[in-house]
């Protein structure tokens, strides 16, 4: 199964940001769907490209993807809620397509990835108004000048560390903590035992192997992100919900017994120190 007509600029794109997209649309696709995005969907019949041959079909794949994407969505929305004209801030943001499912008609949006990856967005995904896309590595932090401080800020960096090494991710936690009082970062780690797996490049899926992941925290650690600075002040772990069939059967088990617990991929919330009162 292809996508549809359309032929963009696919060749300097990490393939990663196709595969999120394919596996979004797979579920959605269905009518018991627990991601509803038919942005996704959308995306893949316009795209001209051998979706289906290069990464396959499977609905288990494509649910445990969309119950990653959903614990992303659930925070954004829940700071939408409480913060309703915030700014979110998407880190790696790819073929992502959380604005379509979670705005709320009021918050700011900026998108920050690398060029290739911008204007493969900005051609497939228009920015609105609301929107802004900016060309730059997200780990070197001069995108947060870009970023308004006196709106609350929630940064997300959905499918992005684990590509980069240990170093960065500290660093990059560091500066998000310095440079936003008061905030929030969200983010996924895959587990120990599955990085090493891709660094020996043994994870396949038909013709697509998973890109090398150096960065890999079992979720019994997180607490260890509170080193990266000071201004770290709380980590939350955020379990997935919803899951159909025997994956949501068996899901409350892997996230809560061990060892299976500490073993599986996580999504956290960090909080960060309010600015001191005269500062």
């Amino acid at each position: 199964m292809s996508g549809g007509g359309e032929r963009p600029e696919l060749e300097l794109v990490p393939e990663t940001a196709l595969w999120t997209l394919w596996h979004r649309a797979l579920e959605a696709r269905r009518p018991d769907a627990v991601l509803h995005d038919p942005k996704a969907v959308e995306l893949v019949d316009r795209i001209d490209y051998p979706f289906a041959e290069r990464f396959g079909t499977s609905g288990a794949r494509a649910q445990l993807q969309a119950l990653r994407v959903a614990c992303f969505d659930r925070e954004v929305a829940d700071f939408l809620a409480r913060e309703p004209r915030g700014t979110v801030v998407c880190l790696g943001d790819g073929l992502e397509t959380q604005y379509w499912r979670v705005d709320n008609g009021r918050a700011r949006w900026l998108s920050v990835d690398l060029p290739e990856s911008v204007a493969l967005r900005e051609d497939l995904l228009p920015p609105g108004p609301r929107q802004r896309y900016l060309a730059a590595d997200a780990t070197e932090l001069g995108w947060a000048e870009e970023v308004d401080r006196d709106r609350e800020v929630l940064v997300c960096a959905q499918g992005l560390l684990m590509y980069l090494p240990p170093a960065r991710v500290r660093s990059l936690i560091a500066g998000c903590a310095e440079r936003f009082p008061g905030g929030s970062l969200v983010l996924d780690a895959v587990p120990r035992w599955f990085g090493r797996l891709t660094l020996k490049g043994k994870v396949r899926a038909h013709g697509y192997r998973a890109q090398p992941m150096p960065w890999a925290m079992d979720a019994d650690e997180r607490d260890k992100l509170r080193t990266a600075d000071p201004a770290v002040v709380s980590v939350r772990d955020v379990r997935p919900t919803g899951g159909r069939g025997l994956l949501g059967a068996l899901l409350p088990f892997a996230t809560t017994l061990p060892p299976l617990a500490a073993r599986r991929p996580s999504v956290t919330v960090l909080s960060f120190a309010e600015r001191p009162s005269g500062a």
